[in-house]
């Protein structure tokens, strides 16, 4: 899916659609009405959105594993696994599988934490911690209500913000922001604020900053002469991101959110890269989608998230962990 240039301005079409946006509104507030969430006995961080398509979940999610395994806590990822075929729960194995059975985003979450993947996410919870986990990071999820969740990460991309405002189908909100805003422990803003929200959270709703960046000792791309290409939920963030570090890019091409890329498309872009003399790149999400006879031709820019005020970060993490 590719978002529409309209949710992103208050015009006719967002109008026309706000009688549909405010059924959609409804029923994303009695989805929580009388559920009582099922607590598994071990800490639950939940890593969600309040728009559709990406905005930053992944890294967020990837960050938190690292540093909760760093300092010794037993974290498994846990993840519906969208786009993938199995239900799960299981325990992603990337020798054995790929983005088809468990979708893109397992595959990055598992390369920092055993990760599970699991369409009932509390069946998904038990089974992590059957397998040893004592504590969750959960990529989405936030709009669901079946699993207690003992901290929420409310990740917005700085750039985009919350778009017109608007509920789907007249906006790219998943729910009205009132609502998202009084279930989230704090808001993660993903680069600079764009569009003024840190001004429109509620009092008291802790605010964390951060940015991503080129993975340190990545090979960079200054200088380089791209062709650039990713599916992703805003493709141009990716392209700036790779001007933004020096590349020189010739040809950019944009893709749907999470396309499953054919051979036919790939081969396109390997020829393009090749009549401009430049080199093939993409996203490592996009990269595990690839056709394996033809991705060892194609280049990825990793990013990592640097957070601006770790310290806050922290005093959230140890304040769950200190009430176990």
């Amino acid at each position: 899916m590719r978002a529409p240039r309209f949710w992103q301005e208050e015009g006719l079409a967002a109008k026309a659609l706000s009688p549909a946006a405010c059924l959609v509104a409804q029923a994303a507030k009695l989805r929580w009405k009388g559920v009582e969430p099922e607590a598994v006995g071990v800490p639950v961080i939940c890593v969600g959105n309040l728009v559709a398509g990406g905005a930053g979940k992944t890294p967020v999610a990837i960050d938190l594993l690292t540093k909760l395994r760093a300092s010794g806590r037993k974290a498994f990822a846990l993840t519906r696994g969208y786009g993938g075929r199995a239900k799960g729960p299981l325990l992603v194995d990337s020798a054995s599988q790929d983005w088809r059975d468990v979708g893109d985003e397992a595959l990055l979450l598992a390369r920092a934490a055993p990760t599970v993947v699991s369409r009932d996410r509390p069946d998904g919870a038990v089974f992590a911690i059957d397998q040893g986990a004592d504590l969750l990071v959960m990529d989405d999820g936030f709009q669901n209500p079946s699993l207690r969740k003992d901290l929420s990460l409310l990740v917005v991309d700085g750039g985009y913000g919350l778009g017109n405002g608007r509920v789907l189908p007249a906006g790219p909100l998943r729910e009205l922001p009132g609502d998202a805003f009084a279930r989230a422990s704090a808001v993660v803003l993903i680069g600079d604020d764009a569009t003024g929200l840190a001004h429109r959270l509620p009092r008291g709703l802790p605010l964390l900053r951060a940015d991503l960046s080129p993975t340190p000792g990545a090979p960079g791309v200054s200088g380089k002469r791209l062709v650039a290409f990713a599916g992703i939920g805003r493709p141009r963030k990716f392209f700036d991101s790779l001007k933004s570090a020096g590349a020189e890019m010739v040809a950019s091409v944009a893709f749907p959110d999470h396309y499953p890329y054919r051979e036919s498309d790939i081969a396109l872009i390997l020829r393009k890269a090749q009549d401009l003399d430049a080199t093939a790149i993409t996203t490592e999400k996009d990269w595990v989608r690839l056709p394996k006879s033809l991705a060892s031709g194609i280049e990825t820019f990793p990013v990592s998230l640097k957070w601006r005020d770790s310290a806050t970060l922290w005093r959230l993490l140890e304040g769950l962990l200190d009430h176990e």
